[in-house]
């Protein structure tokens, strides 16, 4: 498979901006496509080159990294009327970096192959302090040539790179990864709450506890501050593939609202789509 030089990103935001930033300073040839006014004047910025959409980047690329938030917005940026599809040439790789269920992720890459595109299930972790840093964390899967191709791209925003099998794999275990981290983040709310109440100074308590048992990545960075945007929709695709699988996971359950509890009381949004 051929060396590849020239990615699309789709999704300049808060992940997709930094990503193209540092892909501009490892010297790839880098084009972006957001229909966001203020995510275009900060990529404008950075001297990212721009395209009108995801077709225009189709056409003139190897690799287009996909990072929009929901399904829908997935299935837009692909199969719209100037969507990747429209615009693809054979052989071209698509990366999705979105978080979407393992199903979808799957018979996407099933849509795509019909089309002599290959798919590759990269949901990026980690966060966007990691996106600004270049420390994501990739969890992949997909045709594994085309994936080992794309490896020194990957290596220009993240720091560790994981291949785990057939399109899709990498869905089931972000969907793993956002079980445990909502899980904790949800223990360590309730716990540093308590130890409040209870008289002790929960800064104080949250540095002990760095050096204890229940030390955590998320209580460690204060994830809670990101501000949750994707914790809903990452819980109803975890209790969704349960219900499918007949698997029950009664402590996601209560994580999901615990999560829902918690961005209420902080005043964070709710979301208003899938």
């Amino acid at each position: 498979m051929n060396k590849i030089e020239r990615v699309g990103i789709l999704g300049l935001g808060k992940m997709g901006g930094p990503m193209a930033k540092h892909l501009l300073a490892k010297g790839f040839n880098v084009v972006g496509y957001d229909p966001s006014a203020v995510a275009i004047a900060n990529a404008r910025k950075m001297e990212l080159r721009l395209a009108t959409s995801a077709r225009e980047i189709a056409a003139q690329t190897d690799l287009v990294i996909v990072v929009v938030g929901f399904d829908s917005e997935v299935e837009q940026v692909l199969f719209g009327a100037d969507g990747v599809v429209a615009g693809a040439h054979p052989g071209l790789i698509v990366a999705l970096g979105s978080t979407v269920a393992p199903r979808y992720a799957k018979k996407l890459a099933e849509r795509l192959a019909e089309r002599r595109i290959v798919l590759l299930d990269v949901p990026l972790t980690r966060g966007e302090a990691a996106a600004l840093t270049g420390k994501l964390l990739i969890l992949g899967s997909g045709d594994e040539q085309a994936f080992e191709a794309c490896r020194p791209v990957f290596q220009g925003f993240a720091s560790d790179i994981f291949h785990l099998g057939a399109a899709g794999a990498g869905q089931v275990a972000k969907m793993v990864n956002n079980s445990i981290l909502w899980a904790c983040m949800t223990a360590n709310d309730e716990g540093l709450r308590l130890g409040e109440a209870l008289g002790v100074d929960p800064e104080k308590l949250r540095a002990a506890l760095h050096h204890s048992s229940a030390q955590n990545w998320s209580m460690d960075t204060r994830a809670e501050e990101s501000g949750m945007p994707w914790a809903e929709k990452d819980m109803r695709i975890l209790l969704h593939e349960a219900d499918i699988a007949r698997l029950a996971l009664p402590v996601c359950g209560a994580v999901k609202e615990g999560i829902k509890a918690l961005k209420i009381r902080m005043g964070l949004p709710m979301p208003m789509n899938d």
